[in-house]
């Protein structure tokens, strides 16, 4: 199971954070995430993640290539709402695909526990069926 990892500037501390104290979870999954997100993340946990481009170039866009053919199956992108971002059209456009595919989205800290701990549930569930 794929799971993508977004932050803005201002949020990658907290994804940081997030990521530091739910990494037993998240070594379950394959991770992807945006150009400096990624290079952060892998510094600070040592989470095997793949790295797309940079969001304002085109990261973004990769990963909403990735939930439309079905390759990620869920997103935590801690959106900065108080900054204006160049890429917003990319933005709006990648939310837009998790709408369409029905992929599980997090914008905040609270909602990316919620997700995990179902993408958890499900990966549990997969093991269980397997035995």
């Amino acid at each position: 199971m794929r799971l993508a990892l977004i932050a803005h500037d201002e949020k990658k501390p907290d994804l940081i954070d997030f990521a530091q104290n739910r990494s037993d979870d998240l070594e379950h999954f394959e991770l992807m995430a945006t150009g400096t997100t990624g290079k952060r993340l892998i510094e600070a946990t040592g989470l095997d993640i793949e790295r797309k481009q940079s969001g304002p170039l085109g990261g973004d866009m990769q990963i909403g290539a990735e939930i439309a053919s079905e390759d990620c199956h869920g997103v935590v992108f801690l959106r900065d709402p108080l900054t204006a971002q160049p890429h917003e059209p990319d933005i709006t456009a990648l939310l837009r695909i998790c709408d369409v595919h029905d992929v599980p989205l997090a914008t905040n800290l609270a909602s990316a526990d919620a997700v995990l701990d179902e993408l958890m549930d499900q990966l549990e569930g997969e093991y269980d069926h397997r035995e």
